[in-house]
């Protein structure tokens, strides 16, 4: 049983080294979205209403965009300390989720649907326990690892080559000491935290009094992970802030990024100009910051607009 748990956990690992290395470049540009970086300027288009509008660039230009500065390897940027800390969180997962049981735990051979009502009820708490738990670990354990694809993806932005995969560590303790490798910690726990307890009460409280079909009831968990993962996408970007946040590189230092003097400062500001979802689009992205609309086209407001031509 122990060898089959080996290899389960092992072949877990192995997919998932997989499936993030196919990702990469998207998961790479929503990153630098996410920061703040954007370096085409937006389009004037009109939105599925008609409505004049700027558009950005999605996420499939974005990542060609990187391409042509980067090259095909560009794209890769950060990999390596991703599916370490992939591999870390896995494995912290699993060992903390076996570690923990309940002495009222139902048996779990026994089918959901076929258990009484309080032993459902006491089902779900037990899980939603173990995974929070096991959650919080493989978050702390992994996340060093995260704040170093982090700041490598953000190098990008200044062209930098600061951050490596192997000097990273020292260069993280020079900048910002211990702290540094915690850097954006609280508002991913938060976030993650959130996702798990609004995800788990929905699909509770729905299979018992809106869903009673059972093989209805087999999709409402992956739905309301989607949702509560969108409802709580904001920490994700603020985290994701935080961890380059003034760390010595172009994108984290003014003008490209205010210095923050805590997560909450973050989340403020970027809520004030309506930034906390960026990055959260695939497809249809669009300019949120000031602008006119002259002639039936829309023109974003900068300091340039201001400037005469002719001006040096």
């Amino acid at each position: 049983m122990s060898n089959f748990k080996e290899e389960s956990r092992w072949s877990n690992i192995a997919l998932r080294i997989l499936v993030n290395t196919a990702s990469h470049p998207i998961e790479y540009a929503k990153v630098l979205i996410q920061i703040g970086h954007e370096p085409i300027p937006p389009r004037a288009t009109t939105t599925l209403f008609g409505q004049p509008a700027l558009a950005l660039p999605n996420l499939f230009q974005y990542v060609k965009y990187i391409k042509t500065v980067d090259g095909f390897t560009g794209l890769y940027r950060g990999l390596v300390p991703k599916l370490c800390a992939n591999a870390i969180s896995t494995v912290a997962f699993q060992k903390t989720a076996e570690s923990i049981t309940f002495v009222n735990e139902p048996d779990p051979q026994i089918d959901e649907d076929d258990l009484p009502e309080h032993e459902r009820r006491t089902r779900c708490i037990n899980e939603l326990v173990r995974d929070l738990a096991s959650r919080i670990v493989a978050i702390i354990a992994s996340h060093p690892f995260d704040v170093i694809t982090l700041r490598m993806m953000a190098q990008f932005v200044g062209g930098e080559t600061k951050y490596t995969v192997f000097g990273s560590v020292v260069e993280i303790y020079r900048e910002n000491g211990i702290s540094g490798y915690f850097a954006g910690l609280v508002p991913r726990l938060l976030g993650n935290i959130a996702s798990l307890i609004i995800a788990s009460t929905a699909t509770y409280a729905i299979n018992k009094y809106i869903v009673y079909d059972r093989e209805m009831r087999s999709y409402t968990a992956a739905t309301m992970t989607f949702l509560a993962s969108a409802v709580t996408y904001p920490f994700l970007v603020v985290s994701h802030c935080m961890a380059v946040n003034d760390c010595g590189l172009v994108a984290g230092l003014p003008p490209q990024m205010p210095i923050y003097e805590s997560w909450t400062h973050c989340w403020s500001h970027l809520s004030a100009n309506n930034q906390l979802k960026r990055g959260s689009s695939v497809l249809w992205r669009y300019y949120t910051g000031p602008q006119v609309i002259m002639n039936g086209k829309p023109i974003r407001i900068s300091k340039e607009n201001f400037y005469l031509q002719g001006t040096q």
